[in-house]
């Protein structure tokens, strides 16, 4: 453990029990379904009964604008659900869980920028470019850009103190091995994100995608001692997935453009993945170089 992750988990030492943690986890999911039960109340109360389950649905795959946004929304239910943990269970604040402000924005912005510059070398390096149409017209897209923004840091913020703050910490205080505390929540956020309804490849592989993220962001929080770093490369990657290129159907609803062959074309959907996953092992490599520089 790196004294920068020792700092960050000092915290989680005073009240590391893992009844604790177990409840605590329940807490996050109750209140997670609750907000979305409260939006899909306000749906009903806007849009009346008959329109629900449409709204519902949309909610679910992103096929709208505003069916992005409403997702995204759902994501302050983990906030929520985090902050009451931890004020609950483990008296201590919501800020405990993610890391001092100053170097949470210092880590969060070498994020964004590692990415963009991994993004740019792996555009570069591309053999052949999946064939792209457009999805979204462009003053719709700039019309919902800034609330799509928010939603993005809200969505990749709620994800990291649950995964990489709360989860990572607590089992940091109570196991010394990283076997537990890196592993197991990366395993759960690669099966948070199972949906068999994707196109258009297998979920399992969707799983293993985003476990591969979960243990490099799991390692970087480690050694910077706060999810700012995961943060902002979590955030960059999914703006470009969500916000530039949709490679998913249903997850087009905010695109600029959306692979018009998945599964086919000059390169498979489970190449792109793959292709995905070394252009992450880069992102990790240029961050570590940069902690290792700070």
């Amino acid at each position: 453990m790196t004294p920068a992750f020792a700092r960050f988990t000092a915290p989680a030492q005073r009240r590391p029990e893992l009844w604790r943690l177990v409840l605590g986890c329940a807490v996050i999911a109750a209140c997670y379904f609750g907000w979305i039960a409260a939006l899909g109340g306000a749906l009903w109360l806007t849009a009346g009964p008959e329109r629900i389950e449409a709204g519902l649905r949309g909610i679910g795959t992103g096929n709208h604008p505003w069916a992005v946004i409403a997702l995204l929304a759902t994501f302050i239910g983990p906030w929520i659900g985090v902050w009451a943990a931890v004020r609950l269970l483990h008296d201590r604040g919501l800020g405990s869980v993610i890391g001092r402000g100053p170097v949470v924005l210092r880590d969060f912005t070498a994020g964004l920028a590692v990415t963009a510059l991994a993004a740019l070398a792996g555009l570069a390096l591309l053999p052949a470019a999946p064939p792209l149409e457009p999805a979204t017209p462009v003053p719709v897209w700039l019309a919902f850009l800034p609330l799509a923004l928010i939603g993005l840091m809200i969505q990749t913020g709620a994800e990291e103190i649950v995964f990489r703050g709360y989860l990572q910490q607590q089992l940091a205080a109570r196991f010394a091995s990283p076997l537990v505390w890196m592993v197991l929540p990366s395993i759960l956020f690669g099966l948070a994100h199972f949906s068999p309804e994707l196109a258009p490849t297998s979920p399992w592989l969707i799983v293993l995608v985003t476990g591969f993220f979960g243990l490099i962001a799991a390692d970087l929080t480690a050694r910077s001692g706060s999810i700012g770093l995961a943060w902002g490369l979590h955030f960059a990657n999914n703006v470009i997935a969500v916000l530039i290129i949709s490679a998913m159907s249903g997850l087009d609803g905010l695109a600029l453009f959306r692979v018009a062959d998945p599964g086919g074309g000059a390169l498979s959907f489970e190449t792109l993945l793959l292709a995905d996953m070394a252009l992450m092992a880069l992102v990790w490599a240029l961050a570590r170089l940069w902690l290792a520089r700070r």
